[in-house]
């Protein structure tokens, strides 16, 4: 299976949701609130990544940062961003995600960013896969 197969069976559509690495860590609140999701693109043009930024930023950072709400997101994010193309093989992307304990991974094809992949995405294929592989199996001992 490859990637753009994980992102065509997401329910949300691909919007890539970004903040600015000047806005404020509220705002970067407002926004992961907002749309629901754990991780947003730090991004100056919505196309380029200048870092990734995550609800587990926010909270490591909390006791480290004197005022954090209105600190910039600059501060918290995560600037080494592993990212993947959409051809690529989501076993691999799953390993990345083990090995490197990351959550989400963007997805850049030919320089521009197309999606998110998170670990929930990655789960959920894999549970869709064994689930199809257990009919698969029940259908050929259970035939007649």
């Amino acid at each position: 299976m490859r990637i753009h197969e994980v992102m065509g069976a997401k329910v949300a559509h691909h919007e890539v949701v970004s903040i600015s690495p000047d806005a404020s860590v509220a705002d970067l609140i407002d926004l992961l609130s907002e749309h629901n999701i754990g991780a947003v693109i730090v991004s100056a043009d919505g196309q380029s990544i200048a870092g990734i930024v995550s609800e587990r930023d926010v909270v490591r950072k909390i006791k480290a940062i004197d005022s954090i709400l209105s600190a910039p997101v600059s501060a918290i994010m995560t600037t080494e961003v592993h990212t993947c193309a959409s051809e690529d093989v989501l076993d691999e992307i799953r390993q990345l995600m083990t090995e490197q304990r990351v959550r989400h991974v963007p997805v850049v094809d030919d320089g521009a960013l197309i999606g998110v992949v998170s670990i929930g995405d990655v789960v959920k294929s894999h549970i869709n896969q064994v689930e199809y592989e257990r009919d698969q199996l029940d259908s050929y001992v259970h035939q007649t």
